[in-house]
């Protein structure tokens, strides 16, 4: 079923069954908060943002949680919180961290979670979506399209082994993926 513009703001997307949940992972400015968002609502799923809920736990950013405590405490934070997720009823939409995959033991535990969507995009189109975005620790300091593609060189295969369904964002719009998603979950009400 493909979800159109039209009927997403009508509100005509049938509810899905919450036996299950949705984890978005791909590299930061792939879309997973928004895409996440707007698939938990047309599903009428709950949204969870797991950078925002670690934001919430420890007070602070992720910028600043990297520069008090480090990388190694973030990724530790990460692993904790989608453990701690696995308790949790089903019926989410996940957007992970872009380094959440990364981790051999979070992209295990995300499989026990529920079906891994990774949003694969382009680095070219990764560069003028975080161009100037100061809120990314990793990409902070020198050559951003040659961090992106670094970086996309490492983690792609990572994401691409840790995924149930791979959605490139380059050439759908968020309606379109919102129905591949929506497809990947059937059965419906």
């Amino acid at each position: 079923m493909r979800i159109s513009a039209k009927a997403m703001k009508k509100g005509m997307v049938r509810k899905m069954q919450k036996d299950r949940n949705f984890i978005l992972i791909g590299y930061m400015g792939s879309g997973k908060s928004t895409i996440g968002k707007k698939a938990a609502k047309a599903f009428g799923y709950r949204f969870v943002d797991t950078d925002v809920c670690i934001e919430e736990q420890e007070g602070c950013t992720i910028s600043e949680l990297f520069a008090k405590k480090g990388e190694a405490y973030f990724r530790n934070c990460e692993t904790e919180l989608i453990k701690r997720l696995l308790s949790e009823p089903k019926g989410m939409v996940i957007a992970t961290g872009g380094g959440l995959p990364v981790r051999p033991e979070n992209a295990a535990v995300l499989k026990q979670l529920g079906t891994v969507v990774y949003l694969k995009t382009e680095p070219e189109t990764l560069v003028r979506r975080l161009s100037g975005d100061t809120k990314r620790p990793l990409l902070s300091d020198g050559d951003l399209r040659g961090k992106i593609k670094s970086m996309l060189e490492t983690r792609g295969p990572i994401y691409e082994a840790a995924a149930d369904l791979c959605i490139a964002t380059d050439s759908m719009s968020f309606y379109e993926m919102i129905g591949a998603i929506e497809k990947a979950g059937e059965p419906f009400l």
